[in-house]
């Protein structure tokens, strides 16, 4: 005949199994999701030339990132090989702010940030969004990244309840949409242009 102290462990262990069956379904799209979300890419200042002509004409002087307002730009490190000393920015830190008068782009003398006037000149990257980590998808009303995108519209907006919507024709790449997103791993990831 079975204790007091069985019967406790067996309905414990039924539980916890009970338990695991549930959350399993939810832990494996996670981790699906998870996996097909692209290695983080390296993301240029506005104004940015190509990649294999940037990595030649950058000076790594650093002056972009003296002048960055948001102190968004910083220098790769040695781990970068030919690339140590650029400047990028990593959105989950701090995002470009496409501030007034991009002055990144007016202070670079080498030329590998063209001088931008415009916030719609920028193409840094495009904004991509993974509707299964969109908490919209599940009837959640956050408006975070639509509400602090500072093209407005013209990049990011809702139609619907839906996940937001990107817009390829407005949308500058500059990674406040990410920055904002609070979900983990974000639900709205840019990826950089090819320039």
């Amino acid at each position: 005949m079975m204790g007091e102290s069985g019967r406790e462990s067996d309905r414990r262990g039924f539980f916890r199994h009970a338990f695991a069956r549930l959350v399993q379904p939810i832990a494996d799209i996670v981790e699906n999701v998870s996996t097909s979300l692209p290695e983080p890419a390296r993301l240029r200042p506005p104004g940015a030339i190509d990649e294999d002509r940037f990595l030649d004409t950058c000076l790594r002087c650093g002056a972009c990132a003296k002048a960055c307002p948001a102190d968004a730009i910083f220098p790769l490190g040695r781990d970068a090989a030919a690339a140590w000393g650029t400047p990028v920015i990593d959105p989950d830190l701090a995002p470009c702010v496409v501030c007034d008068g991009l002055q990144c782009t007016q202070v670079c003398e080498s030329g590998a940030l063209a001088k931008l006037v415009a916030p719609h000149q920028i193409r840094m990257g495009l904004a991509e969004v993974y509707e299964a980590l969109c908490v919209r998808t599940v009837g959640e009303s956050c408006t975070i990244c639509v509400d602090h995108c500072p093209i407005g519209a013209a990049a990011l907006h809702l139609d619907g309840n839906g996940p937001p919507i990107v817009e390829r024709s407005g949308c500058v790449g500059c990674g406040v949409c990410q920055n904002v997103c609070p979900t983990a791993p974000k639900a709205i990831v840019v990826k950089p242009s090819d320039r």
